[in-house]
């Protein structure tokens, strides 16, 4: 343990001394990565010097108890160590959380999707629904939502719905929401009273800027198109709808959410980045999943993550054999518990890859 933390102080004193150089300085893009990685080094350097106290505390109390022959100062010697020999314990259970590796993405703002699957109108309608709860979800959080891109049901809800979440940590909260989530419950259309079942897929993206992705312009088609929907009559009659394709991959994007032609161009380069760095991201996250067999974060959207039964009032994460009676209370947006116990989780598989249990 003392080891893996000293590693740690010296990174923290070489990037400290590079923050200093003249040379670093005038690099805005290595100054603020040193500076953002000084920052979360900080904290972890300030426990290596205070479990290092600890340890030498310790080790020079065991040397008092193994030198000194007044028996009032070996009894006092005895009750430091077990005071320390405690107090080590503690630190060391903290440590190994901190030194859980962190996701580089989690700091990131997410492009999130949700589409109607299987069971038609009701699939859209679930869809509506799952949008609505990360609605006050975010809100709870003081996150900013906008959405970039909607399709609406025939019914109701949503056939597919983008939107972006901005906010302090929003992808390393959000990310645990992709894959396939399935609500049993009685659709209005139901006369004779019968549970249905349907499901909704949900993507969550980590927002990729410039600096991620390099994006060659002269491989993306530009198209503009009059806006559907709502609006009024300013969207409808003007070509302010933008749609990019991006060739080398066939990736297209839509935006027609904004009122200018400008906005929609921004929000959808934005999201052509962000796509094009998810096939990325999946295969990042399909390597770590094969190698410890996370059953938390697969990177596959296919799987089936989630079960909302409304006639039980019942939600099940079924990753982690998760099950709840608040549903009511989850779909007003108070899915933080669960997340929650999605991150122990997934924190629990870092430890045991990490060789730190």
């Amino acid at each position: 343990m003392l080891d893996k933390l000293e590693a740690i102080h010296h990174r923290y004193l070489q990037v400290e001394l590079k923050l200093s150089d003249p040379d670093v300085l005038s690099d805005v893009k290595q100054f603020n990565a040193l500076n953002k990685e000084y920052g979360e080094l900080r904290e972890i350097n300030d426990m290596y010097h205070t479990y290092k106290k600890v340890v030498d505390d310790l080790q020079g109390a065991k040397e008092v108890l193994k030198t000194e022959s007044d028996e009032d100062m070996k009894a006092l010697a005895k009750e430091e160590i077990d005071l320390l020999t405690n107090q080590r314990g503690k630190l060391e259970e903290e440590i190994k959380w901190m030194l859980i590796p962190k996701d580089p993405d989690d700091d990131k703002n997410a492009i999130m999707e949700v589409r109607s699957g299987t069971g038609g109108d009701e699939a859209s309608l679930f869809a509506g629904d799952l949008y609505r709860m990360y609605q006050r979800y975010c809100a709870d959080k003081g996150w900013k939502t906008e959405v970039v891109e909607m399709m609406e049901g025939t019914v109701g809800g949503f056939n597919k719905i983008v939107f972006e979440v901005s906010g302090n940590n929003v992808y390393g909260t959000l990310k645990f929401e992709s894959g396939v989530h399935r609500v049993q419950r009685v659709p209005d259309t139901e006369s004779q009273g019968r549970v249905h079942t349907s499901a909704a897929t949900v993507a969550v993206l980590p927002e990729a800027d410039e600096v991620d992705v390099k994006l060659d312009m002269g491989d993306v088609r530009r198209d503009t198109f009059r806006a559907s929907g709502a609006g009024g009559q300013h969207v409808n009659k003007t070509e302010s709808a933008i749609r990019l394709t991006h060739l080398p991959t066939g990736i297209v994007v839509e935006c027609q959410d904004g009122r200018s032609q400008h906005q929609n161009y921004e929000k959808a380069l934005m999201v052509l980045r962000t796509r094009i760095y998810e096939r990325e991201v999946e295969a990042h996250q399909q390597k770590i999943a094969a190698e410890r067999k996370s059953l938390v974060s697969t990177g596959d959207r296919s799987a089936k993550i989630r079960t909302y039964n409304f006639p039980q009032s019942r939600i099940t994460d079924h990753r982690i054999g998760l099950t709840m009676y608040n549903l009511s209370e989850v779909m007003n947006g108070q899915i933080q518990d669960i997340i929650d116990q999605l991150k122990i989780a997934e924190n629990t598989e870092k430890l045991k890859a990490g060789g730190l249990e």
